[in-house]
């Protein structure tokens, strides 16, 4: 007589991981005419997508420019030139992908350059 005792386990083959921020950006000050940078970094899986928003809506613009990781875990968002009133607000940096969506706000400030008379 053989006997065979064979347990049975469940194991998830994939691990999927909501977003879960790695780097997110400070607030800054800048100055009128500058430039400014934020960086946000995010892991899970599948790899969160980056989205960055001002004021609620998609950043698009010509001044704005963001720029991916190269191996897609992040991105930066550059302002320049900086103008104010306009750029000064609160920018939101979202990480999402099919298990979760998590977001942080940053906040810029500019600054008016100095003025010269004559």
């Amino acid at each position: 007589m053989v006997r065979d005792d064979c347990h049975a386990r469940k194991v998830p083959l994939d691990k999927e991981a909501p977003p879960k921020f790695a780097r997110t950006p400070l607030d800054q000050t800048g100055v009128s005419g500058g430039v400014a940078s934020f960086i946000c970094q995010a892991t899970g899986d599948p790899r969160p997508k980056i989205v960055w928003n001002k004021k609620g809506k998609k950043v698009s613009n010509q001044r704005f420019e963001v720029i991916e990781f190269d191996d897609g875990s992040g991105s930066v968002l550059r302002i320049q030139p900086l103008r104010t009133p306009r750029d000064e607000a609160i920018y939101e940096c979202v990480a999402s992908n099919s298990v979760g969506e998590i977001s942080v706000s940053t906040r810029l400030t500019v600054l008016r350059g100095k003025c010269f008379f004559k």
